[in-house]
């Protein structure tokens, strides 16, 4: 059964998904949203691939679709290999000069479990901190 949807005018953190590859992204981003089981799900935002439509990361696509998300509460960013989160951490260290004045948090967390987790509790209105607890703390346990 889906969650009760949020009162109108309550945001949320948003959650952008950063892959290699826009369609692992979007899958993630499909999978994370059917998890929270909601009719009013947190802004999650995937993208991947470069801007010449090719594998790859684009700091250029991840601060766009952080400003996407952005309602005024924090934008949480988890990846899936290395060198989206090279790019990432590199957009963070010059966000005034991307545009991002709104806190931006990179989650180091495994890529699906996080996602799923980081959705979750921004649809359920949690905080930033919160949400990004939720997804760093999947990578502290183990799959047995």
């Amino acid at each position: 059964m889906p969650r009760p949807a949020r009162p109108a005018g309550h945001g949320r953190v948003g959650v952008v998904l950063v892959s290699h590859s826009h369609e692992v992204a979007d899958a993630v981003r499909a999978l994370a949203l059917a998890v929270a089981e909601s009719d009013d799900p947190a802004p999650v935002v995937a993208t991947g691939g470069s801007i010449a439509d090719g594998l790859g990361t684009s700091a250029v696509l991840v601060a766009t679709a952080a400003r996407r998300v952005d309602q005024g509460h924090g934008v949480v960013v988890l990846c899936d290999l290395e060198g989206a989160v090279e790019t990432v951490l590199a957009l963070l260290t010059d966000a005034d000069e991307h545009g991002l004045p709104f806190p931006v948090r990179f989650a180091d967390a495994p890529f699906v479990e996080g996602s799923v987790a980081a959705v979750a509790t921004a649809t359920a209105g949690g905080d930033l901190a919160a949400v990004l607890d939720a997804a760093e703390e999947t990578g502290r346990r183990t799959k047995r």
